[in-house]
Order: structure tokens, then sequence, then C-alpha cells
């Protein structure tokens, strides 16, 4: 009866983001100012992933917590649509975001 249940939870969550997930992959990049902050918003890269160490000897790691966020395909897809902007209507060299 438990698992039921954590069943029909993690439902119910995935119910409850669909519309902001649908909202994000829906979002068109039509402003050259909204596709630069949009592109320095969004890291290229996941910023968690850390060693700790202590006295010279790795004690621990932090995993990448970017996969754990139940919108980052749709964050990594904005991103992409911005610079895809960027690069293609606007010409612009987008090395600077990678």
């Amino acid at each position: 009866m438990n698992t039921t249940s954590s069943i029909g939870q993690g439902s119910a969550r995935q119910s409850w983001l669909q519309p902001l997930r649908t909202w994000l992959d829906e979002v068109q990049i039509g402003d050259r100012q909204t596709a630069h902050f949009i592109s320095r918003l969004i890291p290229a890269q996941c910023p968690f992933e850390r060693d700790i160490v202590v006295l010279g000897r790795k004690v621990g790691h932090i995993p990448p917590l970017c996969k754990l966020n139940p919108l980052y395909e749709q964050f990594v897809g904005l991103r992409f649509r911005s610079l895809c902007y960027l690069a293609d209507q606007c010409g612009e060299d987008i090395s600077a975001y990678c």
C-alpha cells in the first residue's frame, strides 16, 4: 500500500510541474537583450559539483545537483534557444557563453 501512494505522489508532482515545463519549452526568444540575459543567467555547466578536501585529503564529494532539478531540461533548452538566436539571427559570437 505504501508503494501505491508513493507512485501517486510522483505522478501528482509530474502533473503539477507540467504546465510550467510546457511554458518554458514554448518560450520564444525574439529580443537580443533577453537572449543575452538568459545566456548569462543559466550556466553552461553545473556549478555545484565539488570535492571536499580536508588537510589535503579528499573526504567527500558533492555530485552535480543540476540533474535533480525537475526543470533542468527546460532550462538547458531555453539557454540553447537563446544562444541559437544570438548566433543565427543576430550574427553574434557566442563563444563567451560556452
